[in-house]
């Protein structure tokens, strides 16, 4: 396959259909743990369908058409769909509040809406009818009054031909809005082409035929969004796990030999295990630790004493397979993205069979920049760097990315765009260095760094992934811009009995894996958790430190009086 012939994801998608045609595609999950199948010429039909009626309501190349929905069959039909007229797919997180809606549709004007369910339909009408906004069409995955129904759209089975070219917009993705406003990210096909070249050869290495994923994260977002297009790059098995209490048992049935996955389910994968093992009975506790052991010993390239050899051997088939089969028994790679892995949890994860690669990107560069090779992991980095972008290192440090991934721009910004994009090089914000071999490694962030009272730059994130790291702590928020020491705002595990002493023991466990001046001197706990629909959590699950600061100024101030 010979991703540079293709001039946009419609054609790929095409030559694949047409490829495996009978064979089965797309998977959901239904809540008796049955599978409905489509096959790939069911798919097929589905997508000209909707794309003839798109163009039916005047839908052409460059309109806008907003997407919401969980991850689910239709959502992947819609995006083709779109794709198929010339236009471009605005996705939106199914978490948006009505201001969210409010401000994308305003931003992008989208001439029409595929919409999931009654509930959704109803927050992003209340966003339309509020700045006086009105759809030339809504299509409802479900039943839905004065909406016309997905199932029922039936247009015939004609051949579809997609004009875009590489570098028309496919989609316009808006960013989580950490620092402030959102900023919609365009994204052309042949940036996401180019991704999923170097993705399907970084997969192909797994050696698997007809690979299975199991999508949960939002399709709304970067990463999971051009998963889709390597999933179709690769004629893989789709399944769908849209909520998240039952991913682990949709695990077991999809049998993924893939996951792909934000660093807090890792996160929380490591706490879980370990809180486990820990009830387990003497025995089978000590052949757990001693798996971590030897485990590590191996991965970190430390060589095994002849014993241990045999030891991690049978440790494998006692202690890895078993753990492996809790994921379905195919599992060849957790992959990790959309903020750091920490180093302790990767090498936990590794050391119990997981392999787990770590790899960095952006919205911005659709998005991964890089990743780890299943062959050679080095935990502490974000691995090589993909073969269809340029990376190098400015004076202070800063990753600047340069390559037909590279967004177009943001929608309806151009000021932002100039400040982010200059002389083809983005500047990423984060700030890094490429070791001997080629693995680029991130080091700090220029958006989100703390600068003390003495001038030194401490990263934030990194504290409070250490924190987080104890079963007790569920979110942390450090702080001390331009202060003399930091301080933290902790919110606890809803099953932990609140102890002020347990807590102070976890700070001061913490603060000896840290330089003096990153340890915490103070902290409190909050009350209420981050989340989205407080606005403390973007929807791709990062905190919103600026809207933090501001809720919590006055206690954050009282840190620094006495």
């Amino acid at each position: 396959m010979n991703f540079k012939n293709y001039k946009n994801l419609y054609e790929l998608f095409q030559t694949q259909s047409d490829k495996f045609q009978k064979n089965n595609f797309l998977h959901s999950i239904n809540d008796d743990k049955s599978l409905k199948s489509l096959s790939w010429q069911d798919v097929t039909e589905k997508v000209i369908s909707i794309s003839i009626f798109l163009k039916n309501k005047g839908v052409v190349k460059g309109d806008r058409v907003m997407l919401v929905s969980e991850g689910r069959p239709e959502w992947m039909i819609s995006d083709l769909a779109i794709l198929g007229t010339g236009a471009i797919t605005v996705p939106n997180y199914t978490t948006y509040t009505q201001k969210d809606f409010e401000f994308v549709l305003n931003d992008c004007q989208p001439k029409g809406l595929i919409v999931s369910n009654r509930k959704l339909h109803k927050t992003i009408l209340d966003a339309a009818n509020k700045i006086n906004f009105s759809f030339e069409f809504v299509i409802g995955f479900e039943a839905i009054t004065n909406t016309e129904n997905f199932q029922n759209i039936n247009n015939g089975s004609d051949i579809i031909n997609c004009k875009c070219n590489r570098k028309d917009p496919a989609c316009i993705i808006y960013t989580s809005g950490t620092q402030g406003t959102p900023k919609g990210v365009v994204l052309s096909h042949g940036g996401i082409l180019a991704n999923c070249e170097d993705a399907k050869n970084l997969v192909e290495k797994l050696n698997v035929q007809s690979p299975r994923f199991l999508t949960w994260l939002p399709l709304s977002h970067s990463y999971e969004h051009t998963v889709q297009f390597v999933q179709i790059s690769l004629g893989a098995k789709v399944y769908y796990s849209p909520i998240i209490e039952k991913l682990l048992e949709n695990i077991k049935i999809a049998k993924p030999h893939i996951l792909t996955a934000v660093p807090r389910f890792y996160n929380n994968l490591y706490n879980k295990m370990l809180s486990t093992a820990n009830k387990a009975s003497s025995f089978k506790r000590k052949l757990f630790f001693k798996t971590i052991e030897l485990g590590k010993k191996e991965f970190t390239g430390n060589k095994l004493t002849i014993i241990e050899k045999i030891l991690n051997s049978i440790l494998n088939n006692l202690v890895r397979k078993k753990i492996i089969n809790n994921f379905g028994g195919n599992l060849k790679a957790f992959v990790s993205g959309g903020g750091p892995l920490d180093k302790n949890v990767g090498i936990f994860l590794n050391s119990l069979g997981l392999k787990t690669l770590q790899g960095y990107g952006l919205t911005e560069t659709s998005p991964v920049v890089s990743c780890n090779p299943v062959n050679k992991i080095k935990i502490d980095t974000v691995g090589i760097i993909f073969s269809n972008n340029l990376v190098k290192l400015a004076d202070d440090g800063e990753i600047l990315v340069k390559g037909e991934n590279v967004m177009l721009g943001y929608w309806n910004n151009s000021e932002a765009t100039k400040e982010v994009i200059k002389n083809d090089w983005l500047h990423t914000g984060d700030i890094g260095e490429i070791d001997p071999d080629g693995y680029l490694k991130i080091t700090d962030r220029k958006k989100d760094i703390i600068v003390s009272v003495g001038g030194d730059n401490i990263s934030p994130s990194k504290i409070e992934n250490l924190l987080c790291l104890h079963n007790e702590i569920d979110q942390a928020y450090v702080d001390g811009d331009n202060k003399k020491f930091l301080v933290c705002l902790l919110v606890l595990n809803k099953n932990f009995v609140r102890d002020d002493k347990k807590i102070k023991d976890i700070i001061e466990e913490t603060n000896k894996e840290l330089m003096q001046i990153e340890k915490i001197k103070k902290f409190y706990v909050i009350s209420e958790e981050f989340t989205i629909n407080n606005e403390l959590l973007t929807p791709t699950m990062k905190i919103r430190r600026h809207k933090i600061k501001l809720k919590y100024k006055n206690i954050l101030e009282n840190f620094y009086k006495n």
